[in-house]
């Protein structure tokens, strides 16, 4: 039994890999290193023999964009950096960097002015500051990126604001920083509250970090915190498994998300997979933990509305993360960053199924018809110090775009949905976005997940069944190749 592995949206960079999307040369591994510790000077090294494959200047563009399709806009801020390098991580993070701390601040500022003025007064529902260890950064950094936001962004009266924190950080006081500076969510990654399996994935801290980090975050004022754990690790057993949802439990978090490790290629843990320093881990295992945890968390007054999240309470669910998953449109900033805009028009060269590269601009071309929306998406180039020097050339970052299919658009609208376990897919939602009646759309893949116990629906929405759950990514291959 394979539990259906998790998303983590908020790691924007990976999105290209997961799609399907082309990586351009230099993309996925570029500047990456096992130990993550590669030094600034070695990164000038490797970039200066990677340049720009583009002969022409790209500059930033400057047209708005405000045009776009409407509804929630979420706004993704990378900050690529960490203590140390976690050897299950493939996310677009480098360790050891701090020489370059300033020099990125400044270039992401500058980025986050651009899209202000591009977004032209476009309300911004959710912000989420995410990496990578935003909190590495010093409290001047996170004050000028944070500052910057609120002064140059139209953000909605309720807006969700994110941060990821390290609960090992040292500077208790920056907990209070980030409130004062309209943080209003934090998102811990604790992992464990098992020592051993703490020292097994990297982590900087302990378990009585962990307990001390959320004090701290109470105490600054924190009342809407998420607590990350990891399950599916090689020999983690089931009882010290509900020894850390028991600890978690009694903290009483309002938001807790559950991760399956997942062996990603290029990393340290694959290797020690692939030697056999460590065995892979136990599909069925994680099976176990995962319905366990579904229980225990219920039980406990937790409702569960996504594949790996769980909320304590109304309104608690991530605002962020619900963009993702209902398709809806976000601008990611920082290297590596993905963004997805829906436009209510049609695309100059339609016809050649490409979309227009106008110094260098992934949404320019955008001209105004009728018909259901064109969805589009870029990527950030993922190099820290390459990313700096186009900005500061006043070029734009981006390496990577495309104009998606609406068949390509549908399947993913579906894909992510159906995470949503109770909230699903739902019909009238599918039609709007997409101009056709979803049982026209996947009529003869509905029925048969639904013969096979996959799928239910009702009249306003298909989703999950509990067998469906453990099985998402067999669900998920009928809509997305």
């Amino acid at each position: 039994m394979n539990v259906l592995a998790a998303l983590r949206p908020t790691d924007s960079e990976r999105g290209a890999e997961e799609e399907g999307a082309q990586v351009p040369e230099g993309g996925a591994g570029e500047l990456n290193s096992w130990n993550g510790s590669s030094t600034a000077a070695e990164l000038t090294t490797l970039e200066a023999a990677q340049s720009d494959r583009a002969q022409e200047t790209r500059r930033f563009p400057v047209s708005p964009v405000a045009e776009t399709g409407g509804g929630p806009l979420g706004l993704y801020i990378h900050i690529p950096f960490c203590a140390r390098k976690c050897p299950y991580c493939d996310f677009n993070t480098y360790a050891r960097l701090e020489p370059l701390y300033e020099a990125y601040s400044e270039a992401l500022c500058r980025e986050l002015g651009r899209w202000a003025a591009r977004l032209d007064g476009r309300t911004v529902h959710t912000v989420f500051v995410g990496g990578g260890t935003p909190t590495v950064l010093s409290s001047g950094q996170l004050r000028r990126i944070l500052e910057l936001v609120h002064d140059r962004f139209a953000l909605a009266a309720d807006v969700e604001v994110s941060c990821e924190a390290n609960p090992g950080i040292e500077d208790r006081g920056q907990f209070a920083l980030l409130h004062s500076l309209g943080v209003n969510r934090l998102s811990m990654g604790v992992q464990s509250f098992q020592e051993e399996e703490l020292a097994f994935l990297g982590r900087i801290h302990d378990a009585k970090d962990a307990l001390r980090g959320y004090e701290a975050a109470r105490d600054a004022g924190f009342t809407n915190i998420n607590l990350d754990f990891m399950f599916g690790l090689p020999q983690q057993s089931v009882e010290a498994w509900n020894d850390s949802l028991d600890r978690a439990l009694e903290l009483a978090p309002r938001h807790i998300s559950l991760y399956s490790l997942i062996v990603e290629p290029d990393t340290p843990l694959a290797h020690w997979v692939e030697t056999g320093q460590t065995p892979a881990p136990d599909d069925d295992a994680a099976a176990e933990m995962y319905e366990t945890a579904m229980t225990r968390l219920g039980a406990a007054g937790y409702a569960q509305y996504e594949v790996s999240n769980w909320a304590r309470g109304a309104g608690f669910a991530c605002r962020h993360n619900l963009v993702y998953w209902r398709n809806q449109e976000w601008v990611g900033v920082g290297p590596g960053a993905h963004s997805h805009l829906r436009f209510p028009t049609r695309l100059r060269g339609e016809s050649s199924g490409d979309l227009p590269i106008l110094s260098g601009d992934p949404v320019d071309g955008v001209t105004g018809s009728g018909g259901p929306a064109v969805a589009v998406r870029w990527s950030n180039r993922k190099g820290v110090q390459g990313y700096i020097k186009r900005v500061d050339a006043d070029e734009s970052p981006v390496d990577f775009h495309e104009k998606i299919s609406a068949e390509v658009s549908m399947g993913e609208t579906m894909m992510l949905g159906l995470r949503l376990v109770r909230e699903g897919v739902p019909f009238a939602r599918f039609e709007a976005m997409h101009g056709v009646p979803l049982r026209a759309a996947f009529g003869p893949s509905l029925d048969r997940l639904q013969e096979q116990g996959l799928l239910e629906s009702d009249r306003e929405r298909v989703h999950l069944t509990p067998r469906g759950l453990l099985v998402g990514n067999r669900v998920f291959s009928e809509f997305v190749a």
